[in-house]
């Protein structure tokens, strides 16, 4: 497949970096040539040096001959332009574009980006994208990651083991009869900087990070057998009033009712501007490293605090500083990765990285076959896709056992006429099947040309 990526930041690094590891073609179009440079010395790309949106530089691109384009530069203005560009004059046929700001957001101008309008056929907020996740994960107390996966009663979590119990130190094959009442799977582990797909005879030890997948009805408990401190928290405390702090605030303000939720911002205009647009949440104008704000924010009661502001080194000093003042919980927003491990060690119990959020929904669109969504793990390492059985795919006819693969591709979990099965066994995929796959990173084109369709058909 023919790539071409507009803009060389984090996220356009990292589209490019999973992609050319598939055998695809990537061209990346960047203003800066010291940058792109850099890039070229550690992934497969081909550079273009211009402006992203200008004719001239996107038919050096090669465009006429792309199959798809992602427009991920900073400016909003530049993407669009750029898709339209792209449908105009050379055709694409699938255009991808990040939208940041809120304006063009706005709901009751959700008909500006009809596809009859504008010519994007998948738009990228990164703000809503990121608030989802960080709600998702303060429904579960204890998990620092939590994704719905086929539909809103199904979720993946993850959760870093740190208390010994029964779960641990026993192979996975015997935790069904452990725990008869409980249905789930463990789905992959992360251990010395590695993660992988367990067989029945691995186990999990103390300072894994664990994910798992089961029915929302049955998460409370395997929580508790897992993370002592498992209880559903109804206090929190947002560091920082930006695009993803209101988002995050508007998001919670709507879907968990119960929450009661502060926010600390130091910008008093801006703490003003964000007053106006909530209704049930508390806003505090101050420094969330200054002791003082945080005694008046009530941080002693506090379940989770959530860091995200702009900068690094405020979100992780302000939660280790909250959680030394009592908070139970802390979660940061972390651009630059190298910092992760040394946040965990010190305390931070859970890390949301807006571009791997990003790059999880943009490979959504990108994945060949019928795939419905993706989630990208560990920088690409397990992917958890849910693909449909489609008539025209390859996949109908073939049994579970013939598509999984040890250690590379594992059935999760399958969707049938409405219900949801957790590792069924010798099942017969049928059209309409929606499959939930754990899927390491070397066999996903494996998963591609099983939901392909199918040579020859009409």
């Amino acid at each position: 497949m023919k790539v071409v990526i507009l803009g060389g930041g984090q996220v356009g690094f990292n589209i490019a970096r999973y992609l050319s590891g598939e055998n695809n073609d990537i061209t990346m179009v960047d203003q800066s040539g010291e940058l792109l440079r850099k890039l070229s010395d550690s992934i497969d790309i081909q550079p273009v040096v211009g402006y992203a949106s200008h004719p001239d530089v996107l038919e050096k691109a090669g465009l006429y001959e792309a199959d798809l384009l992602i427009a991920v530069t900073a400016s909003d203005e530049v993407n669009i332009v750029a898709c339209e560009v792209a449908n105009s004059l050379f055709k694409v046929p699938k255009k991808i574009a990040r939208i940041r700001n809120k304006s063009y957001l706005d709901p009751n101008l959700h008909w500006l980006f009809d596809p009859d309008r504008i010519s994007i056929d998948h738009i990228i907020s990164p703000e809503s994208e990121v608030a989802q996740t960080i709600s998702s994960s303060l429904q579960v107390m204890g998990a620092f990651d939590v994704k719905s996966i086929g539909s809103d009663e199904v979720k993946i979590v993850g959760v870093r083991c740190e208390h010994p119990s029964a779960i641990l130190n026993t192979p996975l094959k015997f935790l069904p009869s452990l725990f008869p009442k409980l249905e789930f799977m463990i789905a992959c582990i992360y251990r010395q900087d590695s993660m992988f797909i367990p067989s029945g005879e691995d186990k999990i030890l103390i300072g894994d990070e664990v994910y798992f997948v089961a029915h929302q009805n049955y998460i409370p408990e395997i929580m508790r057998h897992i993370h002592q401190d498992s209880i559903y928290g109804k206090r929190t405390l947002i560091v920082g009033a930006g695009s993803i702090g209101l988002a995050l605030a508007q998001e919670m303000e709507a879907t968990l009712g119960q929450q009661t939720t502060k926010i600390i911002e130091r910008n008093a205009a801006r703490a003003e501007f964000v007053a106006r647009q909530l209704r049930q949440t508390e806003i505090l104008c101050g420094d969330a490293l200054d002791a003082e704000i945080l005694t008046e924010a009530n941080i002693i009661e506090t379940d989770t605090i959530v860091c995200v502001t702009e900068d690094d080194k405020v979100n992780i000093l302000a939660a280790l500083l909250a959680k030394q003042e009592g908070a139970t919980r802390a979660l940061i927003l972390l651009n630059n990765m190298d910092y992760a491990p040394l946040v965990t060690s010190l305390g931070v119990d859970a890390i949301i990285s807006p571009h791997a959020i990003t790059v999880s929904t943009i490979l959504k669109y990108v994945r060949q076959g019928q795939i419905r969504a993706v989630h990208s793990l560990k920088e690409g390492q397990i992917e958890i896709i849910e693909a449909e059985a489609k008539e025209t795919t390859n996949v109908v006819g073939l049994t579970l056992e013939d598509i999984t693969i040890r250690d590379q591709i594992e059935v999760a979990g399958l969707y049938r006429s409405g219900q949801f099965f957790i590792m069924p066994s010798k099942t017969t995929i049928r059209v309409g099947d929606r499959l939930i796959l754990v899927v390491a990173e070397a066999s996903v084109p494996k998963v591609e040309r099983l939901f392909a369709q199918r040579p020859g058909y009409l």
